[in-house]
């Protein structure tokens, strides 16, 4: 009991002696609470203000460190070594047409190169147009070119409203600058009553902020040479010679015309000659009529253009026909055995054009498939104009991340690269570029694997690679300003790894070695910023958010752009298109990291748990529409009407009415109803089963012509849609909602060819399309191609017309690989 009291404190006087020291104690508090309340509010805030500042020093510290991450470098070492596209390295590709924008020019593949080209102009009443950067709205009847190696030579035909010009160029090796070249450029009218207009010929050669040039004129007007040295190229000269007939022996008379100029910036060349062209000279043949024509006089600057170099230009004006020559010659090249010009150059050509036809043929075996000559040109033009297509580009792309409230510059950067097109699209798009590089890599694997490591290296710190490369004002000049942000949470499918995937049975081990740490981080991004709402699941970020603009939303992120998806975007989408691309991923990371002995479990689990095709149904297909689908918040009753916008202010006109979207009916968690190439996926990348239950759907689906099946190929979206062929806003016509496309048509082909070598159920039915929508496909575009005079960006469903920009010589190309049956 004596220690049970300790522990209670005991009992008696000390415990009331302890009740009023108590009491007392309480009479004190009470006469410090005031005051200790007031103190605990004034810590409370103290506390409050701290947590705030910590708060917000936290949210831009973060903010900090997004914008630091989204301009950092990869920290990998670079995929391309150091100085491998230099002329030492690389003098086979040092110099080439990588201007694709202009329908003639060459350059080198260095950050401030010398540029040279060739303008026209046929001499008509008012002046006639002035032709330099391939636009549709010169209206061509054709330009393209028939061969090129994508190294050493090509030919190119342009014709203008009766104009033919056929561009040639020859390199040839020497010394430690890339050696040299010549250009042939022959011209005739056709189809023209007499006389003919005169041509004016601009040949010119241009600095960029760093070089020099020096002019060797005869008589004061005639620009004979040019020496000059720059950083890369040491000394050199180019010559211009005098014209001859076609034949290339009599000499043409000609009246010259030079300019010397300060260049306020490469993309501004077209309007320094342009606004320096008078109508005061006159051309003076002996013995015919003196005529009056445009030639270059003086040129007084551009307003608000301070000079960035010097430009050269040599013009010549003459009657068609006729050919003129230029040469150039490195200062380093010694020995060589004399100019390479008239029948040393004609021999040259004969040599490179024999040569490309015996590679072309080993290549791609048309011959030996039956096809006859004019569709094997057509074969060869389509792979000549994607190669001489490509372009070397140099400069700082404008990227903001969703943390920042304004875009930055990206480093700068360099992109060796094909362009879709070089009229509408003459730049690098990280989607298009896999599927130009699948036609690329079966011609030159040394240059595809070129190309992907050129696009590896413009990842950032974070492993995100912008979708669309503006770099350098030639780029900047052709793209709309309010295209010219790239959004560091959009992506693009990778379809670089489908053109890795071709290139890895010969890839040098050591390549393969620098590229995979940048894969890594590549497929470690999609993973990390694109992942879905339940596992396995993926969603495109970057979706249009204005939602009463578009009858449904673009997802340009997965390069399908106005592909109907769930109506109203949100974070419960799940897509299928980038599930599938993920798998691919996977596929091929394993394959990359069993290459070089890199544990590649990961990769294979993955990629096993994405081609689940029991898991794959349960998140995507849809009973109601029997097929694969995407899912999300979705209405099918949505629709764009006119309304016209509240008043404005009195006396002022009424405004125009604008189509806006209504939606007719709640939307709620569901399948996507649009069955299309979206819902191909599975198919298309091969991760259904032969055996899969849910082949036949998709196959049938394909066949039927009242959903995907046309004479002319697959369409992308079913006639049956409630979208096929809707407008998305007042100003934008259908595009993937029925039109024929030829990247997702070869994927097609692909895959039943693969199901038509694989033993199952289904073996036979897709024999038979394949072979339908191959002979479909390849009929078309050559009809098309024959007809028009180009390929096109897309066909229509319809009529199997070309649509969209031409010539669209990028993934259109892949007409040769099925022609080939090169899959």
């Amino acid at each position: 009991m004596a220690g049970e009291r300790r522990r209670r404190g005991g009992e008696g006087p000390r415990e009331k002696n302890r009740e009023r020291g108590t009491r007392r104690e309480r009479e004190k508090e009470q006469q410090r609470g005031p005051s200790r309340g007031r103190t605990a509010l004034v810590i409370a805030a103290a506390a409050a203000a701290a947590a705030l500042a910590l708060g917000l020093a936290a949210a831009e510290w973060k903010r900090w460190n997004a914008a630091a991450l989204l301009v950092t470098p990869h920290p990998a070492p670079p995929a391309l070594p150091p100085g491998s596209t230099g002329p030492l390295a690389s003098p086979q590709r040092f110099w080439g047409t990588y201007r694709p924008h202009v329908y003639f020019g060459m350059k080198t593949r260095s950050p401030r190169a010398l540029v040279t080209g060739l303008m026209w102009l046929q001499q008509r009443e008012g002046g006639g147009s002035l032709r330099h950067t391939c636009e549709q709205s010169d209206g061509l009847s054709r330009y393209g070119w028939l061969m090129h190696d994508g190294e050493n030579f090509g030919v190119q035909e342009i014709r203008d409203e009766g104009l033919f010009l056929k561009t040639e160029f020859v390199k040839r090796p020497g010394g430690e600058h890339g050696g040299d070249w010549s250009w042939r450029i022959t011209a005739r009218m056709e189809g023209m009553g007499s006389p003919a207009p005169l041509l004016s010929l601009f040949f010119y050669v241009a600095t960029d902020e760093q070089g020099t040039l020096e002019p060797h004129l005869e008589n004061r007007t005639r620009l004979a040479a040019v020496t000059g040295t720059t950083e890369e190229l040491g000394r050199f000269t180019l010559t211009f010679l005098r014209p001859t007939a076609e034949s290339g022996q009599d000499p043409k008379y000609a009246s010259y015309n030079y300019l010397e100029a300060a260049s306020p910036g490469l993309h501004r060349l077209t309007e320094v000659a342009r606004s320096s062209l008078s109508n005061r000279f006159v051309f003076a043949p002996p013995g015919g009529p003196r005529r009056r024509f445009f030639a270059v006089d003086t040129f007084r600057g551009l307003p608000g253009e301070p000079p960035r170099g010097r430009l050269l230009l040599h013009q010549v004006t003459l009657e068609p026909p006729a050919t003129v020559e230029v040469t150039f010659e490195s200062g380093s090249a010694a020995g060589r055995p004399g100019r390479l010009a008239g029948g040393a150059l004609s021999a040259a050509l004969a040599r490179h054009a024999a040569t490309f036809e015996r590679r072309f043929e080993e290549t791609f075996g048309l011959g030996r498939k039956g096809f006859p000559p004019p569709q094997r040109r057509f074969a060869q033009a389509a792979l000549s104009d994607l190669l001489g297509g490509m372009g070397y580009f140099h400069g700082r792309s404008l990227v903001q991340s969703p943390l920042q409230e304004r875009p930055v510059p990206a480093p700068e950067a360099a992109l060796f690269t094909a362009v879709p097109s070089r009229s509408f699209f003459p730049r690098g798009f990280l989607w298009d570029e896999g599927f130009h590089q699948l036609l690329l890599a079966r011609w030159d694997p040394a240059l595809s694997r070129e190309v992907i490591a050129h696009w590896l290296d413009l990842m950032n710190a974070e492993g995100w690679i912008p979708r669309e490369q503006i770099l350098g004002e030639e780029a900047r000049a052709k793209v709309p300003p309010e295209f010219l942000l790239q959004r560091s949470e959009t992506a693009n499918p990778p379809t670089l790894l489908l053109a890795l995937q071709r290139l890895l049975p010969t890839a040098p081990p050591p390549y393969l070695r620098r590229l995979f740490p940048r894969l890594r981080a590549w497929y470690d991004w999609y993973n990390r910023t694109q992942a879905g709402p339940l596992p396995l699941t993926f969603r495109w970020r970057g979706r249009d958010p204005q939602l009463e603009r578009f009858l449904n939303p673009k997802t340009l992120a997965s390069g399908l752009d106005d592909y109907p998806r769930a109506s109203h975007p949100s974070p419960e989408e799940r897509h299928l298109d980038l599930r599938c691309w993920m798998a691919l991923a996977s596929r091929v990371l394993a394959e990359v990291a069993e290459r070089l002995g890199e544990p590649a479990g990961p990769y294979r689990e993955m990629e096993e748990a994405l081609s689940d095709n029991g898991l794959l149904e349960r998140l995507h297909w849809a009973p109601e529409l029997g097929a694969f689908a995407d899912y999300g918040n979705h209405s099918a009753a949505v629709g764009l009407r006119w309304q016209r916008p509240a008043p404005v202010a009195p006396g002022q006109p009424p405004p125009a009415p604008q189509l806006v979207r209504e939606v007719r009916e709640a939307p709620r968690p569901r399948f996507v109803g649009a069955l299309g190439y979206v819902s191909l996926f599975p198919l298309l990348l091969q991760l259904l089963h032969p055996d899969s239950p849910r082949l036949p759907a998709m196959l049938a689906a394909m066949r039927s012509e009242q959903q995907l099946w046309t004479p002319f190929g697959l369409r992308s979206l079913a006639r049956d849609s409630p979208l096929y062929m809707q407008r998305n806003t007042q100003h934008d016509p259908p595009y993937w909602r029925g039109s024929i496309w030829v990247n997702v048509n070869y994927l097609a082909l692909r895959a039943l060819r693969g199901y038509a070598d694989t033993e199952g159920p289904q073996r036979e039915r897709a024999t038979e399309l394949y072979h339908e929508l191959r002979h479909n496909l390849v009929a078309n575009l050559y009809r098309q191609y024959m007809e028009s005079g180009f390929l096109w960006e897309h066909y229509s469903d319809s009529t199997g017309r070309g649509q969209g920009c031409h010539p669209f010589t990028g993934w259109s190309a892949l007409v040769v690989l099925v022609m080939a049956e090169d899959y």
